[in-house]
């Protein structure tokens, strides 16, 4: 091996740190739960399902459209989910929010029964169980939240729990949108 080559093999580990640190540096100070979602300025996808409460009612996006709203995708095997019930109890009732819930890869008495003992901040919960309407959503995880407008736009995604610190900058949005269609 010729002494250009030798060198050129002792700069490719230092390189290759360099690379990988540059990589890592662009994560630092992201929000985790601000994932760019493709449906971002897209309408919700088209669904035709039963609701959960009601297994005889069928519901669509159409149903979901007039005003803002927030499209919440939740479920009883999900400890996230229990932690911001609450507080979405919470804005649904004092803050006179429209959420509408998915209820993902879930069991209808555990759901309904979940409801029941924790209360019901939805205006209805779409039955999701085996996660299609989630995949047409592009869901990773619940929970998930996504702000629309009242022509059913997708505005906003909320990855993860919705609470007193990450609820501020999707309220402002949320208001914005009402006074816009008032």
């Amino acid at each position: 091996m010729n002494t250009t080559t030798k060198r050129l093999l002792m700069l490719l580990p230092t390189l290759l740190a360099f690379t990988l640190g540059l990589f890592l540096y662009q994560g630092i100070g992201q929000d985790p739960n601000k994932m760019e979602s493709s449906l971002i300025g897209l309408p919700l996808p088209k669904f035709n399902a039963q609701t959960l409460v009601s297994p005889s009612k069928n519901v669509t996006q159409a149903d979901m459209l007039g005003q803002p709203a927030l499209v919440n995708v939740w479920a009883t095997w999900c400890p996230t989910c229990r932690a911001e019930h609450e507080f979405l109890l919470t804005i649904s009732k004092q803050e006179n929010i429209r959420i509408y819930g998915v209820n993902y890869h879930d069991q209808r008495p555990a759901a309904q029964q979940w409801l029941q003992d924790l209360g019901d901040p939805y205006v209805f919960s779409v039955f999701d169980p085996k996660g299609v309407l989630g995949i047409n959503l592009g869901v990773v995880g619940a929970p998930e939240t996504y702000l629309i407008d009242a022509q059913g736009i997708v505005i906003d995604k909320l990855t993860g729990e919705l609470n007193e610190r990450t609820w501020p900058p999707l309220r402002s949005q949320y208001l914005s949108l009402l006074q816009e269609t008032n």
